[in-house]
């Protein structure tokens, strides 16, 4: 049993250095597209102004990755993937994904469908292995694929898209909240300004008030004085006023003066009453 376990490892470690050799991993000269160019100048205005925020480079192509095949169900449709691309967790359940055994890429690719995806790990339906690998095969632990998904691609640039606009809410929360903590952490020094203001102008009113009633008085002890004056003023005007009134005098006769007048004998003055007693 020893014995068969460890020519096992030995053809598996073999196959490793025959694949890394022969290049069946995906490297990054493998996926990068010179060619592609209309991405990148769709995204050239904003690359200069902010630059690689996104992360996203257009020159390379997201659709091809690979992995290797870390588990299995027992009727050796779904397998469970190892991937070193973080980027698989774009991809969702139903998805179409092609593949090839990393050995054997000039055979045909296979399709498979997502069934979950994870960091690092997705799980994949593939219930015909005959185009890549051969009849009546199975994909064993440790397997390396080659994929590629043209839909992880196309989510990979929707996701760098939408992260320009989440970096886009991103900096206007900052600047918001940098206010906020401007407030708040100035918000005694703020108070205390405000207070000053409101006591400045408390102040001011206090001036005026003060200066407004001081000028009543001054113009009440003025209104004083000049009542006095014309008080007087008048009173003098009411002496000149009757001093120089005129009056129309008529000559008032009684009896007394009509009979002396007509020589008639009467006494000069009028004769005592006389006395009955």
């Amino acid at each position: 049993m020893r014995l068969i376990l460890l020519v096992f490892s030995l053809i598996m470690a073999q196959g490793q250095v025959h694949a890394n050799a022969d290049g069946f991993i995906i490297k990054k000269d493998d996926v990068r597209n010179k060619n592609i160019k209309k991405d990148y100048n769709a995204y050239k205005n904003y690359i200069n102004n902010h630059g690689f925020d996104t992360f996203y480079d257009p020159s390379i192509d997201y659709s091809k990755f690979s992995g290797r095949v870390t588990d299995k169900d027992p009727s050796s449709t779904v397998f469970k993937i190892q991937v070193e691309s973080r980027n698989v967790k774009f991809l969702k359940p139903s998805d179409v994904v092609y593949f090839n055994v990393a050995r054997n890429m000039d055979n045909d690719r296979c399709k498979g469908h997502v069934r979950a995806s994870e960091d690092k790990y997705i799980t994949i339906y593939a219930k015909d292995l005959e185009d890549c690998w051969g009849e009546n095969s199975t994909l064993r632990r440790g397997t390396i694929l080659v994929f590629d998904s043209k839909m992880l691609a196309a989510r990979i640039k929707e996701a760098s898209r939408y992260r320009l606009s989440l970096l886009a809410k991103k900096r206007d929360f900052t600047f918001q909240l940098n206010d906020v903590n401007k407030f708040v952490w100035g918000f005694s020094q703020k108070q205390v300004e405000v207070a000053a203001d409101y006591d400045k102008q408390i102040l001011e009113l206090q001036r005026k008030k003060d200066e407004a009633l001081n000028l009543l008085l001054s113009k009440k002890n003025d209104q004083v004085r000049l009542q006095a004056e014309l008080i007087y003023k008048l009173d003098k005007l009411d002496q000149d006023l009757d001093f120089y009134r005129i009056e129309k005098d008529e000559l008032y006769t009684d009896r007394w003066h009509l009979d002396k007048d007509a020589g008639l004998p009467v006494y000069d003055r009028p004769v005592p009453i006389k006395n009955s007693y």
